[in-house]
């Protein structure tokens, strides 16, 4: 199993005098270069770059805290990120990166349940790359990564909580029908969406997931060839006058393959 060299939040010295860096395994940290790099575009993007000053955000999942930290240093996003994040060793990372960065005052984290925190920050918008591995149980490599038995069942909950705006990843695999069918029904549109090719990686390419998502695809909830699947970043808005809707063009290119 591949290893990833981490900055440890306190690293220890070597013989030598420097200082050591922890590995982490990918079932300890969430570790995939091309969608982390993809959900950062996404915010520069759809977020970063149209908040008004001084808005606050709030972050499902910060994981090692790379692709927020890599939009706020390319862009001049005034306002704060709140982050949640469940795994000790991610958010031991990712708070590393953080202080390395000198983004402190623009990205806090907390090592907690999103859903038991969130309420007490005011905040119009919520991101995330939400766990969307589709399998019938959470055994699976890492268990974090467990989307419920379609992949859909929390990102469909983000879309419950009742922020204005939402910046979600969407995985074409995890029943993406459904989930855009369920922003409709909790008052979203669609404003705007950007989709990339991926290949099946170390999580989606574990045999019992791949099985269920073979099955999924039979159900017509899973969509994809035989070597890439779409994932979507979508922004979602509360419903209002004049704005666009562009559900049925995303569900068109999220279901082409």
């Amino acid at each position: 199993m591949n290893t990833v060299k981490l900055n440890s939040p306190k690293p220890s010295l070597s013989r030598t005098g420097s200082p050591e860096l922890k590995s982490y395994s990918p079932d300890d940290v969430f570790f995939c270069p091309e969608e982390s790099q993809f959900y950062s575009q996404c915010l520069e993007k759809m977020i970063f770059n149209r908040c008004e000053p001084f808005e606050q955000v709030i972050e499902f999942g910060t994981g090692d805290g790379t692709p927020v930290i890599s939009g706020l240093l390319k862009t001049r996003f005034a306002g704060t990120i709140y982050g949640y994040e469940l795994s000790s060793s991610a958010y031991a990372v990712a708070q590393n990166r953080i202080k390395q960065y000198q983004l402190s005052d623009k990205y806090k984290i907390h090592n907690q349940c999103f859903f038991e925190g969130y309420e007490s920050i005011n905040a119009n918008y919520l991101i995330a790359n939400p766990p969307y591995i589709p399998s019938p149980d959470d055994s699976i490599y890492m268990p974090a990564l467990h989307g419920g038995i379609d992949g859909a069942t929390i990102t469909n909950k983000l879309l419950s909580v009742g922020c204005q705006t939402v910046l979600l990843m969407v995985s074409a695999y995890s029943n993406p029908v459904e989930t855009i069918q369920h922003a409709i029904d909790e008052g979203y549109s669609v404003i705007d969406f950007m989709v990339t090719p991926l290949q099946f990686g170390y999580y989606s390419s574990e045999p019992k997931v791949r099985d269920w998502i073979t099955k999924l695809r039979e159900e017509k909830k899973a969509f994809y060839s035989s070597n890439i699947y779409f994932l979507a970043g979508v922004l979602f808005q509360r419903k209002t006058v004049g704005k666009t809707d562009l559900s049925s063009e995303l569900i068109k290119v999220i279901t082409a393959l």
